[in-house]
């Protein structure tokens, strides 16, 4: 047994080593390789860049990058990728010539274990099928009720409550982030899988299963920032490091899904339950692609709605007249009351009336998006409208984040937080789609987004209020890390008050 462990130590001693000088070696050869024929200022930068010294994230280097750019758009040879931040090419990309700019095969295998054959990571037939299903679904009366009622729940029973008790304690913080995170997994959770994980509980428990989600979904967006696929396909193949823990993590993600779809065709009479699984059921028998398309929907609305609701409170604490102008539109709308008996919750027909906090929210994505970037890969020779040549097969990134950091986009005052840019007579009054492509546009524009407002809306007008939430540390710029949804790294420490009158 002693022989087998040396032998054993030995080849894993070979196997890292080979590994990291094979990485390394591969990395130097496609830059040598490289040099002769891509000289730009762009790659040049990239390969030179000590962009962390100069810039708090990844994507603000990039908006600079973009803003320098006479067209908007820089060419990445060292990256095959090409990024833009000009509308009229994400009209082109998103619309005109769709079909040409499928999210592609490197992106589908990259989040292949996680998302499998889910609505997020196919193209063609079976992206157009889930995508007619899941319209029909959330496009309805009773599932926009139904997530109403879950929303409202959660936030009536477990936020308010866990937020008065953190009240109490003045001189400590708390991570916002977190809270927002745990809400918005009960959230989802339960509007897809008819289950309830409890992680916004008073004691804030830990759940496995939102550990092993996370971690998957950590693992799966580190795939696409190695140096070269056959990384971390290497590590897969061995079953070692990272690609481990990622395999384990989907496993827990599996089991789960499989002991709820195996408890759903127990239950029978799919059409008399309200989650979005028991719905899928009714049209699909086969448990592997309801595990997909449900584990789907799981990503897209959680961690979007915690970014987005972090980088809500953000901003209102650093700007406390817009909270005092929801405020007003809250007693206009709602009615005024004492604290005692105000109402948090509010009804369709009264979110309707809230223009001003329906232009706050989305001001808040144009600044802070909750998907700061999206790519798809171009199939055919392809030129965009600024006269860019895209050659088949290369990455084609619109970027969401410095789009809305663009003067040429926004105007002079596009670094400021002003909700007033989308109301016209005190209306909201939307932009064109490509210009603010945050929930994208054209044929796959986002299925929940309506979803996403109403809970996002829901959350606001309980909380401001209620509550009187201030960043701790306010003069700090959010750094974010690297991720599939725009995730702050360190999380949001705030203090909390309740709110008095």
């Amino acid at each position: 047994m002693a022989a087998l462990d040396s032998i054993g130590s030995a080849f894993c001693l070979f196997f890292f080593s080979f590994t990291a000088l094979f990485s390394l070696f591969s990395v130097l050869v496609f830059i040598i390789r490289l040099r002769p024929w891509c000289n730009c200022h762009v790659c040049r930068s990239f390969l030179t860049s000590s962009w962390s010294k100069d810039f708090d994230n990844l994507c603000d280097w990039y908006t600079h990058l973009l803003r320098k750019s006479p067209t908007g758009t820089i060419h990445l040879h060292v990256l095959g990728n090409i990024i833009t931040a000009d509308p009229e090419n994400v009209e082109h990309i998103l619309k005109t010539k769709f079909h040409n700019y499928p999210k592609g095969k490197p992106f589908t295998t990259i989040l292949g274990d996680l998302l499998g054959r889910g609505i997020f990571n196919v193209d063609g037939n079976a992206w157009l099928f889930q995508r007619k299903m899941a319209s029909l679904e959330l496009g309805s009366v009773s599932v926009r009720s139904y997530a109403l009622e879950i929303v409202s729940s959660e936030i009536q029973s477990r936020l308010i409550p866990l937020l008065a008790s953190l009240a109490e304690d003045r001189n400590s913080a708390v991570d916002l982030q977190d809270l927002f995170r745990r809400f918005s997994f009960d959230n989802i959770c339960k509007f897809s899988f008819g289950l309830d994980p409890g992680c916004l509980q008073l004691s804030l428990p830990i759940s496995d299963f939102a550990v092993a989600f996370d971690t998957a979904s950590k693992l799966s967006a580190e795939r696409a920032m190695t140096s070269s696929p056959i990384v971390w396909k290497i590590k897969r193949f061995f079953n070692i490091g990272s690609e481990r823990q990622l395999r384990d993590a989907v496993k827990m993600v599996d089991s789960l899904a499989k002991s709820m779809i195996e408890q759903r065709r127990e239950m029978g009479n799919f059409s008399t339950q309200k989650d979005l699984l028991s719905r899928f059921m009714a049209n699909i028998d086969d448990d592997k692609y309801l595990r997909d398309i449900v584990v789907s929907f799981l990503l897209a609305g959680r961690d979007t709605i915690a970014s987005g609701l972090t980088s809500l409170f953000y901003l209102l604490s650093q700007h406390p007249e817009v909270k005092r102008a929801i405020l007003e539109e809250l007693d206009r709308v709602m009615g005024r009351s004492g604290s005692e008996s105000r109402s948090w919750a509010a009804s369709f027909e009264q979110m309707r009336e809230m223009h001003y906090l329906h232009a706050v929210i989305y001001e808040t994505m144009r600044l802070y998006p909750p998907i700061q970037f999206d790519s798809k890969y171009c199939q055919e020779d392809d030129v965009l409208p600024d006269g860019t040549f895209v050659p088949s097969g290369t990455r084609v990134t619109y970027h969401q984040y410095a789009m809305g950091r663009m003067e040429r986009v926004w105007g002079s005052d596009c670094l400021e937080f002003k909700p007033e840019r989308w109301l016209k007579n005190g209306l909201f009054t939307p932009e064109c789609p490509f210009k603010y492509p945050v929930f994208q546009g054209g044929e796959r524009v986002c299925l929940g987004k309506e979803l996403a407002l109403l809970e996002m809306k829901s959350v606001a007008v309980a909380l401001v209020r209620r509550f009187d939430i201030q960043v701790s540390e306010p003069d700090r710029t959010p750094r974010f890390a690297p991720g599939l949804t725009a995730t702050v790294r360190g999380g949001l420490p705030v203090r909390i008050q309740e709110r008095k009158g």
